[in-house]
């Protein structure tokens, strides 16, 4: 089972593509986001979003899940 991630700025996409998990650096400590996770919208804080096998580090950002699709818009 894949989730598909979406990571981008206000000016470039970084990264799409099929994954098996994004893990990202929240307000309340890091966490994991898995293939049909429930809906949610969180705030993210300095740290590395994990997708892919890739690290992309960021300042802030915010992440949006919904049907199977985690959108992450950041600030690098």
């Amino acid at each position: 089972m894949f989730l598909e991630a979406l990571i981008l700025t206000p000016r470039e996409v970084i990264f799409q593509d099929k994954v098996r998990n994004v893990i990202l650096p929240g307000e309340k400590g890091v966490f994991e986001i898995l293939p049909y996770h429930k809906s949610i919208v969180s705030r993210l804080i300095k740290g590395k979003v994990i997708a892919g096998g890739k690290e992309f580090p960021i300042k802030r950002g915010i992440v949006k899940v919904e049907a199977n699709k985690a959108t992450i818009i950041v600030e690098r």
